[in-house]
């Protein structure tokens, strides 16, 4: 006979650094709390190290596939803090009744600003002239207006269409693609739909802010050499949608005027496009906006505890 266990993985790192509360309320709740001790993403064995006696795990980014699953036999509950449940084995924690939820709401505002300052910085070059100026070199190169860029929108689930209705305020002219597009969204908010060809094409912005490519590159060579010359494209989606490799070739050779990247296939990130000056690197701080974080903590281990309880 399997005992009763009250003890609760918590892998984000970040987890509590906004406040206090999300934590209060699992020691309130008489459960015991096992923290990440790395800093970083968890790696499988370290899961299955960690959570063995766990009946739930606050999760992030890290893999739950089905290896890990399988070997934690108390499990209950994956909650996940975040949107995206892509990184969960969803058949096999159906298999062992394991409940998975995730807080889709709490990152909306703070990825959809993050999106818009990213654009911004892109088009102004404020990254690259602060660090020329720390370097000793005052360049005084010209950017762009935002204003009357057709930026393309590609996904149009809650973060996609709060990054378009925050444009549309700027006087851009906002385009989108969606496999499944909120048909009464669009009536109202008069924004064209194109296919996910057409919108790389037309797109002087391209914002990606789909959740999944099936672990296959959405958007690789091909797709990024159709794009228009001196374009953007800003990546605040999932690490592995865009073909890094690729996208280190067509910035390097003037293809793209440049780009802007959240989120990255293996992280933390220290590859060749660092080396690029024109490209903003952010190390997956879509979420990290001190009052959504707390809100979207406080969520997931609520959800967890109504599971569990």
């Amino acid at each position: 006979m399997i005992e009763k266990k009250n003890k609760i993985l918590v892998s984000p790192t970040s987890f509590g650094r906004c406040g206090s509360q999300p934590l209060d309320l699992l020691e309130k709740n008489n459960y015991d709390v096992i923290l990440n001790p790395f800093d970083r993403k968890l790696t499988p064995d370290e899961i299955i190290k960690l959570g063995r006696d766990c009946v739930g795990i606050i999760a992030g980014v890290e893999s739950l596939n089905a290896k890990v699953l399988e070997s934690l036999p108390y499990l209950r509950c994956i909650s996940r803090c975040g949107s995206g449940i892509d990184n969960v084995n969803l058949k096999k924690a159906e298999e062992l009744n394991i409940v998975v939820k995730n807080t889709p709401y709490g990152p909306t505002r703070a990825v959809a600003e993050l999106t818009i300052g990213l654009i911004f910085d892109v088009l102004r070059q404020i990254s690259s002239r602060d660090r020329s100026i720390r370097n000793g070199k005052w360049n005084k190169e010209m950017g762009f207006l935002l204003r009357d860029k057709t930026v393309g929108v590609l996904g149009l689930g809650r973060i996609g269409r709060n990054v378009a209705e925050l444009l549309l305020k700027l006087d851009t002219n906002v385009i989108g693609s969606d496999i499944n597009p909120d048909k009464e969204w669009l009536k109202k908010t008069k924004i064209p739909l194109f296919s996910f060809d057409e919108l790389i094409k037309k797109s002087d912005v391209l914002c990606i802010h789909v959740s999944s490519s099936n672990n296959e590159y959405l958007i690789g060579k091909k797709e990024l050499n159709s794009m228009k010359k001196d374009s953007y494209i800003v990546n605040l989606s999932r690490g592995g949608i865009v073909d890094e490799k690729a996208l280190y070739d067509v910035l390097k050779n003037k293809h793209l005027a440049g780009a802007a990247v959240d989120v990255f296939q293996q992280e933390p990130y220290t590859g060749p496009l660092t080396e690029l000056d024109n490209i903003v690197l952010t190390p997956h701080v879509g979420s990290y906006a001190k009052e959504s974080r707390l809100e979207m903590e406080i969520e997931a281990v609520q959800n967890l505890l109504d599971v569990i309880k």
